[in-house]
């Protein structure tokens, strides 16, 4: 199987609820070393460059999972190193949706305390996919997410794999009824790819 890369989203981290699902269940089907979660730094600029120094270490079939502000960087970097990517509730235009959030951090779950300036603001424009290849991606929405507008990822991934939960929220309580699919998913790719060998 690829390896597969979690990407968490702002002030969150690998102990996230839905990481550890995802890891508990890779664990269950002999997979753990394959499951990779890493903690990303608060600024935009360093997780990307974390994120992609991970994936140059990782098989270039490696499979991404991107939650919130972690599914925009799951998008750049599928789209910067021809992976494909699971978006759960992703981030469209996080430099406007984290504007509010201006000014000092703290990180619930690490207790990192940092100051999100408009340096980060200005990093996340640069790094929005304007027109994303919908191939690469699948996903995965709630339709009562009470941080972001689930319909403005339909749009921005039109013609993407989408898996929709009416009434489930940002938390996505239903995420691990994905996770097999998304292991057939993570198959599939690498099958693709020894096809083209």
């Amino acid at each position: 199987m690829p390896h597969i890369v979690y990407l968490h989203g702002f002030n969150s981290s690998e102990h996230s609820a839905k990481a550890r699902e995802t890891a508990a269940f890779l664990d269950q089907c002999g997979l753990a070393e394959t499951f990779h979660c890493p903690r990303l730094p608060p600024h935009p600029a360093d997780a990307i460059a974390a994120a992609t120094a991970l994936l140059q270490r990782l098989p270039a079939d490696t499979l991404l999972i991107g939650s919130s502000l972690g599914g925009f960087y799951a998008s750049w970097l599928a789209e910067a190193l021809g992976l494909r990517a699971v978006l759960i509730n992703p981030a469209v235009r996080p430099d406007r949706s984290l504007a509010a959030y201006i000014g000092p951090q703290t990180n619930p779950y690490t207790g990192e305390q940092y100051t999100l300036g408009e340096a980060d603001l200005t990093a996340l424009r640069r790094l929005a996919v304007e027109r994303p290849n919908a191939e690469r991606y699948w996903l995965v929405l709630g339709t009562a997410d009470e941080v972001l507008d689930w319909r403005e990822a339909v749009r921005h991934y039109r013609g993407a794999r989408q898996t929709v939960f009416f009434g489930d929220d940002h938390r996505l309580a239903r995420w691990p009824e994905c996770l097999p699919g998304v292991l057939a998913w993570a198959g599939d790719e690498r099958r693709e790819r020894v096809d083209e060998t």
